[in-house]
C-alpha cells in the first residue's frame, strides 16, 4: 500500500521524553511498541537504541504501518508486525518471550483515524459508520448502531461511554434506524441533550461505540497479561491512557498483577505480584505540552516493572 504523506495526519507523540526515560533501561535490549501509529514513539525508541537493540512495532492499521515505515525508513533494528496487540504473543518470535526489556502502549486513537471522515471515528465530520482501527475487526459501528438490541446499546453507551443519558439515546437510535452516517448519529444525540453538554455527550457515545467495535478494553487486558510473559525481570510496561476506563485497568493490574486488583500475599505477608508500580503518582503532560498539543490533555502515564521471578 502506498500512502501519500501529504494526506496522512501525523500523530504527535504524547509525553515522548517521559516515555523514553521510563522505557529505555538498556540500549542493547529488545523493546516493543504495541501501538505504532504514526511512528513517533518508535522513532524515539530507535534513537536511543544501540546497533544491538531491536524494536518490534505492532499495529493493525495498514495506513499507519505504511506511513510509519516510510517515515522511519530502512533500519535493521525496526521490525513491523501487523495485528491487534491483544494477540501479542501469537505473532512475536518465540525466542522473544522472557527477553523483552520494555513494552510501550499508547492507547490513544491516532490523529489520522480521527481526521479521516471515511474512518467514521469523528462526530465532527460526516462519514460512514465504521470506527474499525484495522481491517481485522469484523464488527463495524454501523452494525452496532443498527443491529444491537436496546439493552446492549444502552449498556455500551453507559458503561463504555459513561454517558448518563444512555437510555434515551439508545431508544432514539432504535427509533431512527437505519442510521447510515456519523452525521446522522450525531444529529440524533444533539436533539436529546442540552446544547452546552452536546460535545461531551457526543464524545462519550462515540467513545462507547468505538470501544465495542474494537474490543479495546478486552484487548488491553489481554496485552497486559501477555506482557508479563514477554518481559524479563526488571523489564517495564509503560502505558498511556486517555480515559478513566483504561486508566482503571492499568492501575489495578500494575498494583496487583491481576485484573481484579486483589493484592495477594504469602504466609509472611509479602506481596505476591509479577509487577511493581514504578510511579506511585500518575504522570500527566506539562501545561506547555498541552498548549502545543491539545490531544495530550487527558493523557495519564503509568509505569510498572516486572519483579525478580515475577510470573503468572
Amino acid at each position: 500500500m502506498v500512502i501519500e504523506m501529504a494526506t496522512y495526519h501525523e500523530h504527535i507523540p504524547v509525553m515522548l521524553h517521559e516515555c523514553m526515560e521510563a522505557l529505555i533501561t538498556d540500549p542493547d535490549a529488545i523493546y516493543i511498541d504495541g501501538t505504532l501509529g504514526g511512528g513517533g514513539h518508535s522513532r524515539g525508541i530507535l534513537s536511543r537504541l544501540s546497533d544491538k537493540g531491536q524494536l518490534y512495532a505492532i499495529d493493525q492499521d495498514d495506513e499507519a504501518i505504511a506511513a510509519a515505515t516510510a517515515r522511519i525508513g530502512k533500519d535493521d533494528r525496526f521490525n513491523v508486525l501487523k495485528g491487534n496487540f491483544g494477540y501479542l504473543t501469537t505473532f512475536l518470535p518465540p525466542q522473544v518471550k522472557g527477553q523483552v526489556a520494555g513494552i510501550l502502549l499508547d492507547l490513544g486513537v491516532s490523529t489520522h483515524q480521527i481526521k479521516e471522515a471515511e474512518r467514521g471515528f469523528s462526530f465532527q465530520e460526516d462519514g460512514p459508520l465504521d470506527m474499525r482501527m484495522g481491517n481485522l475487526s469484523g464488527v463495524s459501528a454501523y452494525q452496532v448502531v443498527n443491529n444491537y438490541d436496546y439493552e446492549s446499546l444502552r449498556d455500551i453507551i453507559f458503561h463504555y461511554g459513561e454517558e448518563r443519558a444512555s437510555r434515551q439515546i439508545a431508544h432514539e437510535i432504535i427509533n431512527n434506524r437505519p442510521i447510515e452516517t456519523t452525521g446522522e448519529l450525531a444529529a440524533i444525540i444533539k436533539e436529546l441533550v442540552p446544547a452546552k453538554f452536546a460535545v461531551k455527550s457526543l464524545a462519550r457515545v462515540f467513545q462507547g461505540i468505538r470501544i465495542e467495535v474494537n474490543r479495546e478494553l478486552d484487548a488491553l487486558k489481554d496485552v497486559l497479561t501477555q506482557s508479563v510473559e514477554l518481559l524479563k525481570p526488571g523489564g517495564r510496561i509503560v502505558a498511556m491512557s486517555y480515559h478513566s476506563l483504561e486508566d482503571r485497568i492499568l492501575k489495578k493490574f500494575f498494583k496487583a498483577g491481576n485484573h481484579d486488583g486483589e493484592i495477594q500475599k504469602d504466609f509472611y505477608g509479602n506481596v505476591l505480584s509479577p509487577l511493581a508500580p514504578v510511579n506511585r503518582q500518575v504522570i500527566t503532560p506539562s501545561p506547555e505540552e498541552v498548549a502545543k498539543n491539545p490531544a495530550a490533555r487527558s493523557a495519564k502515564l503509568r509505569i510498572a516493572e516486572k519483579t525478580e521471578g515475577g510470573s503468572q
